[in-house]
């Protein structure tokens, strides 16, 4: 593609007013692939420039005209380097516009879903696309587990990819004959505008609760970033949205798209709830569609839709809904809806019963203070002898979330007849990005003292995956509870309970981890 065709119509969206003058000769190079990245630049390639929080893409400018960059994209100018370079104010979003551009818009080719929450966008988004592809309907899917399309399946780095390489896989769908796409989007890749040039048909937004603070500044501007999803979204698109949730509901008249609303405890919206039973862990309850809806062309009849989830949590009965919601703006009746549900195993780590014999594990991804509650609210429902809870500490997510983690702990343990709790930082087990830091180990230790819980923290996972286990009696149930400082936890726990059993029973107890794509062991793919 000519560089004055990746252009076109991008001009007119960056101030340029300091760019140098750029001849129709040099316009008219052909371009031949984007980066983003100066160690993927191939001969012929436009280079962007992005300034990130750790360092600056203009440092690796001469790198990529060495390996052969045809131009760059700058937002200062390098007068040293010979490259035709192309000033923007804001290189992020000249990189989402031009990838777009680049592989002729592929997103307005597809039905594009797009899934914003707090908690439960993974188990939302997974619970979607299977209830398309059991209609027979081409889907992918984009999220924190991995990306999947065709034959394709791609473990994640990111939950919402960089726009380039997201612009990539739309392309790579359409190639492939995918029809539709349901895709997480996290409040970082609307902050650093991944999806500004993503042509979203159906947009949700779940629940709002305190998370990624110190990367936002605020919850306030965590919020509004959050919220773009649904404030952005064009006319003819569809947004559903939680009337329990208070910032979900304030939403309703802030966007362009046709509302559809829901509620388990709020009965007045499109979809409410009734006859909901939890009692063993896992929903059963009736999905009521409250009056006659229509949307591009479905329609949506008037009536019930009988539930029974294979999941446990009271989480996954909200994620049940919106996934719900969804299929029958897709057109999918309410019989395969049903199905759907009944088959629907779960996400890794999102409240998975690991293990159900002479006692319980269940592996959940604790993220903040609102996916805590969620989950021990459910564990509160269940029936068993015993809790024993380990816990992963979140690093290098700053000392406000992890002091409102502890506090959410804190609040519930005692109502759980939890007496002391194990915590872990997961040393060996985690990669920089998610080194718990002294602060934020610290400020655990402050709200649990403070509480009068007492607590052991250990350095390594194995470790204390052996002392949790070794705590767990008949009828109990070992939670093990944390994100990316316990992804190994469930493999750790589920090998040391093969040991000395025979083979059979061995491959039965690992069953869980086979289809896992992160957090195993080579020794486990």
């Amino acid at each position: 593609m000519r560089l004055e065709e990746i252009l076109e119509g991008i001009e007119s969206s960056q101030n340029k007013s300091r760019s140098p003058e750029i001849n129709r000769g040099q316009k008219s190079i052909e371009i031949t692939g984007l980066s983003y990245h100066s160690g993927q630049v191939e001969p012929g390639d436009l280079f962007f420039c992005i300034k990130g929080y750790e360092t600056d893409g203009h440092k690796y400018l001469q790198a990529a005209r060495n390996k052969g960059a045809a131009a760059a994209i700058v937002e200062d100018v390098q007068s040293e380097i010979p490259i035709l370079q192309i000033q923007v104010k804001n290189s992020r979003i000249a990189l989402a516009e031009m990838a777009a551009k680049f592989y002729h818009e592929p997103s307005k080719k597809l039905q594009v879903i797009g899934i914003t929450a707090t908690n439960g966008k993974t188990t939302t988004s997974f619970m979607a696309h299977k209830i398309l592809k059991d209609q027979n309907i081409e889907a992918g899917i984009i999220g924190t587990v991995m990306v999947q399309y065709g034959d394709k399946k791609i473990p994640s780095l990111l939950t919402t990819p960089e726009s380039l390489d997201l612009q990539k896989h739309f392309n790579g769908m359409v190639e492939e004959g995918v029809s539709h796409v349901t895709m997480e989007v996290s409040s970082s890749a609307q902050e650093l505008h991944r999806v500004d040039a993503v042509d979203f048909d159906i947009v949700t937004l779940n629940n709002i609760s305190r998370e990624h603070i110190d990367s936002h500044g605020s919850f306030e501007r965590y919020f509004q970033v959050k919220s773009r999803l649904i404030t952005r979204a064009k006319k003819d698109s569809a947004a559903v949205l939680n009337l329990d949730d208070a910032y979900s509901k304030g939403l309703i008249t802030k966007t362009k798209a046709k509302v559809f609303t829901f509620g388990v405890e709020d009965h007045g919206g499109d979809f409410s709830v009734k006859r909901l039973d939890l009692s063993t862990g896992r929903g059963v309850f009736t999905l009521v569609v409250n009056r006659d809806l229509e949307h591009k062309g479905v329609n949506i009849p008037k009536g019930e839709i009988e539930i029974n989830l294979s999941v446990p949590g009271f989480h996954s009965v909200y994620n049940s809904i919106v996934a719900a919601i969804i299929g029958l703006l897709s057109g999918v009746d309410k019989e395969g809806i049903k199905k759907s549900f009944k088959e629907f195993r779960g996400v890794e780590r999102r409240f998975e019963f690991l293990y159900e014999d002479d006692f319980t594990v269940v592996d959940d991804h604790f993220a903040n203070a609102g996916n805590i509650h969620m989950t021990l609210g459910t564990l509160k429902e269940m029936k068993y002898n015993k809790l024993h809870v380990l816990y992963g500490i979140r690093g290098k997510r700053g000392i406000a979330v992890n002091r409102e983690n502890a506090e959410a702990l804190v609040q519930w343990l005692p109502k759980l007849g939890v007496t002391e709790l194990l915590a872990t930082e997961s040393v060996s087990h985690v990669m920089e990005k998610d080194r718990v830091t002294q602060e934020e180990r610290k400020v655990f230790e402050e709200v649990t003292e403070a509480a009068g819980v007492p607590t052991t923290i250990v350095k390594e996972l194995p470790e204390a995956i052996e002392r949790v286990m070794e705590k767990a009696k008949p009828g109990d149930v070992v939670l093990l509870a944390g994100c990316q400082g316990m992804d190994y936890g469930g493999e750790i726990a589920l090998k040391l309970l093969v040991k000395g059993r025979a083979k059979e029973e061995k491959e039965r107890i690992l069953a869980p981890l086979k289809d896992r794509v992160a957090g195993i062991s080579d020794e486990m793919k």
